[in-house]
């Protein structure tokens, strides 16, 4: 007896290496993913200027970055709704807690998602060719647009990563975080306490059917030797001055050494 319905993901058309340089930009789910793989040594750089939420933030945020080259960039959609100053027609990123009457909430059309999104890929793919470009949607309900509004404002988005994903081939790939949290981890309890973000469980799955779906072989091996590494670094010892203690940090020292040395882009 089967108690849930489990979303199929294709096998994943490229794959992420141990210590890949990474973008995150994109909503919140984009930060809680980010922070994921940075505490599993990925060298990461996730939304410098702030969430973004829209296909034409999250374009102004790629651009911004131009010195950056990632090989592997995850870019999260999380509403196709911008704002524009009424003085002069621009899509801001950030309203900065100026009055609302100052701006004018509008869609973007699919043909406008699309055109965004290219225009990201575009430029990551300018700037390093061998780049390859992860597009997911958010999860998380937009409950000030009603849930109705939320649901028509993914479908715009869900098409327009299809149709980018399309376009650009192997170079890019969809991965299902939508579907995931609402086929898969519909249940409540995998929501936090806003019943709108997803739990740190929820996030803890998603990442690792992620992992599941573009790790490497040589990833999932240096992950299984990084996490005992991890762990001890984390640990409180009650007597930190002791010989115990110091004769066990130095040998996890000389596993980090060892660690270095097999894994040059790895930084602790």
């Amino acid at each position: 007896m089967k108690l849930m319905t489990e979303v199929q993901i294709a096998p994943a058309p490229f794959t992420i290496e141990p210590c890949e340089q990474m973008l995150f930009v994109g909503s919140c789910f984009a930060d809680y993913m980010g922070k994921r793989f940075a505490a599993e040594k990925f060298r990461t750089l996730i939304n410098p200027y702030g969430v973004m939420y829209n296909p034409a933030s999250l374009w102004h945020t790629v651009e911004r970055c131009a010195d950056f080259t990632p090989r592997v960039s995850v870019l999260t959609l999380g509403t196709n709704r911008v704002y524009r100053l009424r003085e002069t027609g621009e899509i801001v990123d950030n309203c900065q807690k100026r009055p609302a009457k100052l701006f004018e909430e509008e869609p973007l059309s699919l043909s406008d998602c699309v055109c965004y999104l290219s225009q990201c890929i575009d430029s990551l793919l300018c700037r390093h060719p061998e780049a390859r470009v992860v597009l997911t949607v958010s999860p998380v309900r937009y409950a000030k647009y009603g849930f109705h509004g939320s649901r028509l404002s993914k479908a715009v988005l869900l098409l327009a990563v299809d149709q980018a994903v399309q376009k650009y081939g192997e170079k890019v790939s969809y991965f299902p975080a939508y579907e995931l949290m609402n086929d898969e981890l519909r249940d409540y309890r995998f929501y936090a306490a806003d019943m709108l973000h997803p739990s740190e469980q929820a996030v803890d799955y998603i990442f690792q059917r992620f992992a599941d779906t573009y790790f490497s072989a040589a990833t999932k091996e240096f992950l299984v030797r990084w996490k005992p590494l991890k762990e001890a670094l984390a640990h409180r010892p009650f007597r930190p001055e002791s010989p115990e203690h110091r004769h066990f940090m130095e040998q996890v020292n000389q596993s980090i050494a060892l660690l270095s040395q097999q894994y040059p882009d790895f930084e602790l």
